[in-house]
């Protein structure tokens, strides 16, 4: 298949609009292994949901260890029934893959830095058709 010229332009404009369209997305992937098991925890309005964090690894400039990987911890929460039950049964080291649309929050004005509330925030939004929880041991 080729493109004139002309035909190229109008797509790439078309693929890069700033105007909001319907099918807009922001999509994270996460894949990594389990740092460690599950853990089952309650809202203060009794809602269940599971905790649980995932390591990433991503390469960096050898440094003078000789590492060439750095480890970044993400730390999630599931509040989907069927996949908490799955996640449960889930050991640490398990290589899992999750995805999601997601928010970022910004830190809110005069909080603590050490605070949740201080930081930069990303939340994931994702309904039972959207999560992924694939797992290799």
């Amino acid at each position: 298949m080729s493109f004139t010229y002309v035909q190229l332009i109008r797509a790439l404009r078309q693929a890069f609009t700033t105007s909001a369209r319907r099918n807009d997305l922001a999509k994270l992937i996460l894949i990594g292994n389990l740092g460690k098991a599950p853990e089952l925890k309650t809202t203060k309005n009794d809602k269940q949901y599971v905790s649980y964090t995932v390591a990433t690894k991503s390469p960096q400039a050898p440094g003078p260890d000789g590492g060439t990987h750095f480890t970044t911890w993400h730390r999630v929460l599931s509040f989907l029934p069927g996949s908490n039950t799955y996640l449960q049964t889930l050991k640490p080291g398990s290589k899992v893959y999750v995805e999601a649309a997601y928010e970022i929050r910004e830190p809110e004005d005069g909080a603590d830095s050490s605070t949740p509330q201080g930081q930069r925030q990303i939340f994931l939004r994702h309904g039972a058709s959207m999560i992924k929880i694939c797992v290799t041991t």
